[in-house]
């Protein structure tokens, strides 16, 4: 958004908006690009059955077909599909998930939870993580500018990153804009659950959080559809869309963040729309669902650079985006006080709306969102296996993540910078981009016969009993 552009917004929501007298808990906050490698072959999902009627009054249904104005969410002609499936690395793989009421490919990025392997009967809970505003098309922003895979690592829950919806605040939009069909709360509550409850070992028990627009629309779409998600966390979010000069500053938004028209997306300010999908107004719907809000106050804080202006960061949008958050946030968190509604609400004694502070919201919150999702207890339990304890490699594997498990002809073991296998040639290490492309392929190659080697050129490579997977800069792994 232009400086003065965000500065007039600012300092008019912050003149219209009495700011709401919600307790205040004070936290002092104290951000790794991966490889692309070769796909996994296509995988075909199980055929889904075809949408139900509306007289259906089945149990799984009825906790996300009401939404908050009362009606559903478009139902999809056709179940979603994967069309692509592409590891990065052992517990990171990406989903080309097809929409059929976008009509278009989604990528869907999962962290697989701590026990994926070594309990493969087991399902886990899941944590859906949403972009700001400028969300690439190519890679969510949490994996670009935070170490949300390591953080993650040890953890037993299945996070789910979309990718893509730039300037969309996650909802189904009126109409298309810039060749985009949004339909995005009908893919995150319609389409795309059944393909993780069915084929990516996920339950039901769901928590929602996001930065910033992200922010905006865990609440947005926890409240519009009351149960689905145990959790919401907004951080840094605008929660209020409907008063004065908001709608107005969401439309300077989207069309600085690419260009897009927000009639397009609600329609004009008086259409009810805006109304319908407005996290203040819509409060009393997110009773009983845990809640996270927290935002800086555009103060210079230690991420910042100071300007010439005492107090005042060099990140002008910044800092005018952190006040509408803080003003929205705290009425939002008064709101909800007067309710009697539970919120945890968090507001940072400085700091601008920019990535390290998301960053330290998401360790922070961890706790609550753990709670939520039933994982309070859950935590590293394990020691080095008896197939591993004299394997020199051990020692720049990390801390270990799993007890030693049973694999196809052998014995394996999780740890934070890779997986360890017992072999014909001993234990070997395989991790990276070659450990993603392996998992889909082990039965195929065997057990490792080599630790990762690097040959001429900087090419990478591991040996298989049947094969071997190669990493180059240029073609990513590949099998051979």
């Amino acid at each position: 958004m232009p400086r003065k552009v965000v500065a007039a917004v600012a300092v008019a929501a912050s003149a219209t908006l009495v700011v709401g007298g919600a307790p205040i808990a004070h936290a002092d906050p104290n951000p790794a690009p991966t490889t692309q490698v070769a796909p996994k072959p296509e995988k075909k999902t199980p055929e889904k059955k075809a949408p139900e009627k509306k007289n259906d009054r089945s149990k799984k249904n009825d906790r996300s077909k009401k939404r908050a104005d009362n009606t559903p969410a478009a139902k999809p002609t056709a179940p979603a599909t994967v069309t692509k499936v592409n590891w990065y690395s052992a517990h990171r793989v990406a989903l080309w998930v097809h929409s059929p009421a976008m009509n278009t490919d989604i990528q869907v990025q999962m962290l697989l939870a701590r026990d994926w392997f070594a309990k493969p009967a087991a399902k886990f809970p899941q944590l859906t993580m949403l972009d700001g505003l400028r969300a690439q098309d190519d890679q969510s922003g949490w994996i670009i500018n935070t170490n949300v895979e390591q953080f993650y690592a040890d953890k037993n829950v299945n996070v789910v990153l979309p990718v893509g919806g730039e300037s969309s605040f996650y909802t189904d939009w009126k109409e298309p804009d810039r060749g985009k069909n949004y339909k995005w709360e009908t893919f995150l509550t319609k389409e795309l659950p059944p393909i993780l409850e069915n084929d990516w070992r996920s339950t039901d028990v769901r928590a929602v959080e996001g930065l910033s627009m992200g922010g905006s629309a865990a609440m947005m779409l926890a409240a519009r559809n009351p149960g689905f998600y145990k959790f919401a966390g907004s951080f840094s979010g605008i929660l209020q869309l409907t008063s004065y000069g908001m709608p107005q500053a969401i439309q300077f938004a989207v069309r600085d963040g690419g260009g897009y028209d927000s009639a397009k997306m609600f329609g004009p300010p008086s259409d009810p729309a805006w109304k319908e999908h407005d996290p203040y107004l819509l409060a009393d719907k997110l009773k009983g669902t845990s809640l996270y809000i927290s935002s800086g106050n555009g103060v210079v804080g230690p991420h910042d650079k100071p300007s010439d202006i005492p107090l005042l960061a060099t990140n002008y949008s910044g800092v005018g985006l952190e006040v509408l958050s803080r003003v929205t946030s705290q009425q939002f968190a008064s709101k909800l006080g007067r309710l009697g509604i539970h919120g945890q609400a968090v507001y940072r004694p400085s700091g601008t709306h920019t990535w390290p502070y998301w960053q330290f919201e998401m360790v922070q919150a961890w706790p609550q969102v753990a709670g939520a999702l039933g994982l309070s207890g859950d935590k590293v339990a394990c020691t080095v296996g008896d197939a591993f304890k004299k394997a020199p490699q051990i020692r720049g594997l990390g801390g270990c993540l799993t007890p030693e498990y049973a694999v196809p002809g052998g014995r394996a073991q999780d740890f934070r910078n890779g997986r360890i296998f017992t072999g014909p040639k001993g234990p070997k290490v395989v991790g990276g981009a070659i450990g993603g492309v392996y998992v889909p392929t082990m039965e195929r190659l065997g057990l490792p016969t080599s630790d990762e080697k690097t040959g001429r050129d900087g090419v990478k490579y591991n040996t298989f009993e049947r094969g071997k997977i190669v990493w180059t800069p240029q073609t990513g792994a590949r099998v051979e």
